[in-house]
């Protein structure tokens, strides 16, 4: 028997700002907010969007009850106001990568359906975890609103969508403003133009970039209360020319490594060699990792080496490396169970291990900072992740950084 799905992209009624300059009001998403960005944030205005997607309360309070509160005084007092008709909402992105070009991202907020993985529809590529999704089912339970976007990506192998909305940025924008030195423009697009818009954007399934927890949230939401069965996402063409995907490279900190026992060790599965100082790290990298899994390990004698797989190397018996061919022919992955776990298990200390998309920051904590050693890697690319999710697997932690992150606030989505 076949059961007839809804569109997996429509058209919302959102609720915007009112306010004509909006950047004060806007911050990132709750899971990357730290407690002082937290407070910063916070400061910008009363209003912010941190106050509802990382609300305080004061001792005897619910903060979730007090955030529902915040929102309906909010909309009584005219402070965020609901659109006149149905839309979904264009947004670009202009930012900076590290190494200083500049590039701009554009993709729609739509509302997405939210439903089970077993349609195939959206599909994930990470592991979740109970807290995270315990504290936003709170939320939305408390606020019946999506207050932020989850980010997730369209095939669109005839950049039929990307077209449709570089047609759109070609006009003024809506609302303008600046997140975190990423300029923001937004277009609301309404009618049979927005209709359109979605159409193309649920042409094929979608997969979740970021926000894997919110979308399981609003799942199990709708599958409990019922509702909709929606939720607030962007979404960016796999083709879009401003699409970025950030290494997130390895720090260990803890007692110090034998660099000897180790390139001993990685002999057997790398060609093992050495980076010039006066050489660029991330060049050298990008250059050595074409079409080859390879890493730069820093260790704090400036003893940087560079690590190649070999091309003869048998890795279907490695354990841990992952259960399908995709996770298995990831970088991260081999790199997370053949170099990172090797370094970590060379010392009865135990070590720590910090993340960062940041070249610079790791090889900083390794030689002037006190870390034992950092791994350096090339980035995920996009079709790798489509490949793991496909497959039905999910990735190693900490594989993908995406950026910039979407920003909250810019429109919310009521979740009748």
């Amino acid at each position: 028997m076949n059961v007839q799905l809804s569109p997996l992209v429509a058209p919302f009624r959102g609720e915007r700002y009112a306010a004509p300059r909006q950047s004060a009001l806007w911050a990132p998403p709750y899971d990357v907010i730290g407690r002082d960005e937290r407070i910063a944030y916070a400061a910008r205005d009363p209003h912010n969007i941190v106050h509802l997607i990382l609300p305080e309360a004061p001792a005897g309070r619910d903060r979730y009850t007090l955030a529902a509160e915040r929102l309906a005084h909010w909309r009584e007092a005219g402070v965020i106001v609901p659109d006149p008709a149905d839309a979904v909402y264009v947004l670009a992105q202009t930012y900076a990568l590290p190494s200083g070009e500049r590039r701009t991202r554009v993709g729609m907020f739509a509302a997405v359906a939210a439903e089970s993985f077993s349609t195939r529809r959206v599909r994930p590529h990470e592991r979740t975890h109970a807290e995270p999704k315990a504290d936003r089912l709170a939320l939305l339970r408390a606020t019946r609103t999506n207050l932020e976007s989850i980010f997730l990506l369209a095939p669109d192998a005839d950049r039929a969508l990307a077209e449709a909305l570089a047609r759109v940025t070609a006009s003024a924008p809506d609302v303008r403003g600046e997140l975190d030195e990423v300029d923001l423009r937004m277009w609301v697009v309404t009618g049979s133009a927005g209709q359109e818009l979605a159409t193309l954007a649920g042409r094929g399934p979608l997969y979740i970039a970021d926000g894997h927890h919110r979308y399981e949230t609003a799942v199990a939401d709708a599958s409990s209360r019922g509702g909709d069965g929606r939720l607030l996402g962007l979404i960016v063409p796999a083709t879009d020319s401003g699409l970025t995907i950030l290494p997130t490279h390895r720090i260990i900190f803890g007692a110090g490594r034998d660099s000897k026992k180790l390139l001993a060790e990685w002999s057997r599965w790398f060609e093992v060699g050495r980076v010039a100082p006066c050489m660029d790290r991330v060049e050298r990298l990008a250059e050595i990792g074409r079409g080859r899994t390879a890493c730069i390990v820093a260790f704090p004698d400036g003893f940087d080496v560079t690590l190649v797989l070999k091309r003869d190397a048998v890795l279907d018996d490695v354990p841990g490396l992952g259960k399908s061919a995709a996770v298995r022919a990831l970088d991260v992955a081999r790199i997370e169970t053949l170099v990172v776990k090797m370094i970590l298990l060379t010392s009865t200390a135990t070590p720590s291990l910090v993340f960062t998309p940041d070249a610079r920051a790791a090889f900083g904590a390794v030689h002037s900072g006190g870390a034992a050693a950092a791994v350096l890697l090339n980035p995920t690319r996009v079709e790798e992740v489509f490949a793991v999710a496909d497959a039905g697997d999910v990735m190693p932690p900490k594989s993908t950084y995406f950026i910039p992150k979407v920003p909250s606030g810019l429109v919310l989505r009521p979740s009748p």
